[in-house]
């Protein structure tokens, strides 16, 4: 996708089947901010402690999926489409395909897949977006099909 000119907006009218977007901005995940977030939001030991880790079916500490889901959030925000009216989601279907360790460094890519005019409302659309968050190797560890709320370009 062309990035638009500094403070420009995306409107639905701008957005295309098949057209992709790269972050661009990265993250690093380290142990310790592994362990805050499980303390907080998924208290289970195989992300809190390196033990339990190990002996678990990741063998190693693992950050929880919605900590990686957070971090997409954060890398969108920072550095993906920027949609008019802000990321305003309908809805979302996201799956973890690998574990996210301490060192690993997370990026973002996604694909705009169909847009479709609201029915009831000619002044917003909705948007379905694949946004895949790759690891340092290229991995894919976390897909998410969502469904955006964007609003049509105002009238002149």
């Amino acid at each position: 996708m062309t990035s638009p000119g500094a403070g420009q907006r995306l409107y639905f009218e701008d957005l295309q089947p098949g057209q992709r977007f790269s972050g661009g901005r990265t993250c690093t995940v380290d142990e310790a901010e592994i362990r805050a977030f499980a303390a907080e939001f998924d208290p289970q030991p195989f992300h809190l402690d390196a033990a339990a880790g190990r002996a678990s079916v990741f063998g190693g500490l693992v950050a929880s999926g919605w900590h990686t889901a957070a971090l997409t959030m954060r890398l969108i925000l920072d550095g993906g489409p920027p949609l008019a009216g802000g990321t305003v989601g309908l809805g979302a279907d996201v799956s973890w395909l690998k574990p996210v360790k301490p060192g690993d460094t997370l990026s973002v890519r996604g694909e705009v897949l169909a847009t479709e005019p609201s029915r009831s409302r000619t002044d917003r659309g909705r948007v379905t977006m694949r946004t895949e968050t790759c690891n340092q190797r290229g991995e894919i560890v976390q897909v998410c099909i969502s469904k955006l709320l964007v609003p049509c370009r105002p009238a002149s």
